[in-house]
């Protein structure tokens, strides 16, 4: 059974041997959860249902762009992909270069990605996310990437992850992948699936994030080395 930290939060000790890990996108490899709740609160405003910052990360963020920006605004179909579009021109002009990606996560993932398989798996879409994995240098790291256009639900159902362990192959199976996160719905996503998953604090509070194996403040290459053991 999984112990239980001081925090309250579990804290499984005893995993199998890793054998691959899965990174999501927004938040964890790219720091931009701030441009992203810039672009949605320009966009929505414009819209005239104007977001707070707390209203965002307390209930949008780490869910689909769909379920955001059709919640949010109540839209669908023709108008709710004309906004999709217009938000990944937005986020794209502002960081679609890499420069969301800071120095010790890109070591992070190299490390990774010498010794297993590396996936990222995100609620995004894919034209969104290749500009900045190519900027950042990361593309060639990645053997697997899963987004948004690859599944009809997004996090925090499992639908995701779940692909992601079948496009890695070789036998490895869900419970031999280790999740990165930063939202409650990823880290839930990741849980359904039978992954193992370490949470970022920072988007959320710790306390939203017990539902993970580990939670950690930062993502460089001594937190990847540990947990690959």
């Amino acid at each position: 059974m999984p112990d239980v930290r001081e925090d309250g939060c579990r804290l499984n000790r005893h995993m199998r041997p890793v054998r691959a890990v899965a990174f999501d996108f927004n938040g964890t490899l790219s720091d931009d959860e701030p441009i992203l709740l810039s672009v949605y609160r320009e966009l929505f405003a414009e819209q005239g249902r104007p977001l707070t910052d707390d209203e965002y990360y307390e209930t949008l963020a780490g869910r689909s762009e769909e379920a955001i920006i059709g919640t949010w605004l109540g839209v669908e179909g023709d108008a709710l992909e004309s906004l999709v579009e217009e938000r990944i021109e937005r986020y794209l002009a502002r960081c679609g270069r890499g420069e969301t990606v800071s120095d010790p996560v890109r070591d992070a993932v190299a490390y990774a990605a010498g010794r297993m398989p590396v996936a990222v798996v995100s609620g995004a879409f894919r034209r969104e996310i290749e500009p900045v994995l190519v900027g950042a240098g990361l593309a060639r790291h990645v053997s697997v990437l899963v987004t948004a256009d690859d599944v009809e639900r997004g996090k925090p159902d499992p639908a995701a992850y779940s692909l992601a362990v079948d496009l890695l192959g070789g036998g490895i199976a869900a419970s031999d992948v280790v999740a990165f996160e930063d939202t409650e719905a990823g880290v839930a996503s990741a849980k359904a699936a039978g992954l193992r998953c370490v949470a970022l604090v920072g988007t959320h509070p710790r306390e939203r994030l017990c539902e993970a194996d580990e939670l950690v403040d930062t993502l460089d290459v001594g937190v990847v080395r540990r947990i690959l053991g």
